[in-house]
């Protein structure tokens, strides 16, 4: 058992709780507003889960979720992940979070961003590119035909491989893409982005992707 730090509790970090939750682990989950907004949200979790504040989140979690829009990363407190291993589920969306310069003209990746924010945290980028029911609703077990397959990227071997773990658990193949300077190829409007890849089909849409 693992005590997953959601910090979102918007429709991926629901999803990826409730996901996870099924299998075993515990979450602490904070949004902005405070704990006290998410009461209906850990009831319909069940027991396994406790709303926090950010900060219980992630000094709970042995694995951080990052669930949340790409412009309020900025204010997260760096020190707050030393040492832990960050799941970045984030996207740019430039309607939503503004022009960001290094990440509209595909300088930087979101992944790579964050890293840098974030120094001494282990960034790992999964479950961006997957649309957030899709997490519990296309879950399979492992050797299923067909499964699924979800990427990881990071510059920690051993955490992309502890990512890789709880994905696989949680109902999905992974691909190991290799380093975040890699994950733009799962960037928005990439071909792996939110398609329904099978293992070989999502390494095919990487190779394929163009920045």
């Amino acid at each position: 058992m693992t005590t997953i730090g959601i910090i979102g509790a918007g429709n991926i970090g629901q999803a990826v709780a409730e996901a996870v939750i099924a299998r075993g682990h515990d979450v602490v989950i904070a949004n902005s507003r405070g704990p006290e907004t998410l009461g209906d949200l850990v009831a319909r979790l069940g027991d396994r889960a406790t709303a926090g504040t950010i900060e219980q989140a992630a000094g709970a979690g042995e694995l951080v979720l990052l669930a949340i829009p790409l412009a309020k990363e900025t204010e997260l407190e760096p020190s707050l992940f030393a040492g832990k291993i960050v799941i970045d589920a984030d996207n740019y969306y430039p309607q939503r979070d503004g022009d960001i310069a290094d990440l509209a003209d595909g300088t930087e990746t979101s992944a790579g961003r964050l890293q840098a924010m974030l120094p001494d945290a282990r960034v790992v980028k999964a479950f961006n590119h997957i649309m957030a029911r899709q997490i519990v609703t296309d879950a399979t077990a492992s050797g299923t035909p067909g499964r699924r397959a979800l990427a990881v990227f990071g510059d920690d071997e051993d955490a992309r491989g502890v990512v890789a773990a709880l994905i696989d658990e949680v109902g999905f193949d992974v691909v190991d893409g290799g380093a975040l300077a890699e994950s733009w190829r799962i960037q928005v409007g990439q071909p792996g982005y939110v398609t329904q890849d099978t293992a070989a089909e999502l390494r095919a849409h990487l190779a394929e992707a163009t920045r």
